[in-house]
């Protein structure tokens, strides 16, 4: 009876560190020689989850890896995300004791045993890196950026009722059977996603914090932009509605209302102007539709975002789309209106409905499909 050839005897890792890259190239061998001296000692394993850099990021986190086999490489194509990577990369790994941390040595990596400890010697279950505990701080921040990451920290406590004094820290280390029972409630959007963890949770984790002070980026480039904020408010509204509807169709409804208001004022406007009713009509149709496939694309779909050449295709499509929803609201709308049927709102309350379901539908399909 053939057997299977004996494996040769290695160290399960006790702990992996994830760690979310998009072009930090310079970054990656002097933060694995920091964990290799920090966490001696200590089983680990380092998984680089890589969002498609094209600064050659993934070639210096293969050199590494050849030299030490505790580095790995995660390449995603066509995915973005720090929350996102940070999920995948954990569920690439089996060890028992998971943390997060940035790609680009902004977090002290000294704290990591300081975790660990926390979490398998003293029984919490998720330990954090804070910045606003006592010994902590946000390093060289301006006012603006110290201004926006406490206004985020006071709005997440008051709206998820998320007790923490860093929410919005991306450095933490979390046990395995506890990532699990948060795992399929995530809503692996934007960056934050220690405040995804802890609003998923059916029960608060037993916690702790510990201070750090944030360094100053030495290499590569700050991520941080408009995107983020508009990430971080997706995830509020994730948390509260995303239960009930997906947070894409709220912001697909949003861009509808705004379209609605462009409309009638482009169409006062024309009729203001000398057109007749059905030419300013059709002018305002063109103009809402346009609008709101330029907002669904910036916000909507960003994650989808059309350009070149698939931008034009894009608002053929919509327009399309948008003129079969029109039909359908028509038709609706009068059905449900006729001799002994509803009231005129909610006739047009129905065909209204019945052309947003349409249109948010179709459009994810055929226009900003995956």
């Amino acid at each position: 009876m053939n057997q299977l050839p004996a494996l040769a005897h290695a160290t399960a890792p006790q702990l992996c560190v994830v760690i979310p890259v998009l072009n930090e190239r310079d970054n990656i061998a002097p933060l694995v020689a920091r964990l290799n001296e920090v966490l001696a000692g200590i089983a680990w394993e380092a998984i680089f989850v890589d969002d498609d850099s094209t600064d050659g990021t993934r070639e210096a986190v293969r050199a590494v890896a050849q030299a030490d086999p505790r580095v790995r490489l995660l390449h995603r194509i066509g995915r973005r995300g720090l929350s996102s990577a940070f999920i995948e990369g954990a569920q690439a790994s089996l060890a028992p004791y998971i943390a997060a941390m940035d790609g680009d040595m902004q977090h002290d990596e000294t704290l990591l045993p300081h975790m660990l400890a926390a979490l398998r010697d003293d029984g919490y279950e998720l330990a954090i890196g804070s910045r606003y505990v006592a010994g902590g701080g946000v390093g060289d921040w301006d006012a603006t950026r110290a201004g926006l990451s406490t206004l985020a920290t006071r709005v997440s406590q008051v709206v998820l009722r998320v007790q923490l004094s860093d929410p919005m820290s991306g450095f933490f280390m979390i046990r395995r059977e506890t990532f699990d029972r948060a795992a399929r409630r995530l809503s692996a959007m934007g960056f934050k996603i220690l405040l995804d963890i802890v609003a998923s949770l059916p029960s608060p984790p037993r916690l702790t914090e510990l201070p750090y002070k944030f360094r100053s980026r030495v290499h590569g480039d700050s991520k941080m932009d408009a995107g983020v904020l508009r990430d971080y408010a997706l995830l509020l509204l994730d948390k509260l509605v995303g239960h009930i509807v997906p947070v894409r169709f709220v912001l697909f409804a949003g861009v509808g209302l705004l379209g609605i208001a462009a409309h009638l004022l482009v169409l006062r406007i024309g009729l203001l102007a000398g057109l007749d009713f059905a030419e300013a009509q059709s002018v305002a149709t063109g103009v809402a539709i346009v609008g709101n496939f330029v907002l669904n694309n910036l916000f909507t779909f960003r994650d989808r975002r059309l350009r070149g050449w698939r931008f034009l295709r894009g608002l053929v499509t919509f327009a399309l789309i948008c003129s079969v929803g029109a039909v359908g609201n028509l038709s609706v709308s009068i059905f449900l209106f006729g001799p002994g049927h509803s009231s005129w709102w909610v006739a047009g309350l129905a065909g209204a409905a019945m052309s947003l379901v349409w249109n948010y539908a179709a459009s994810s399909v055929l226009t900003w499909r995956k």
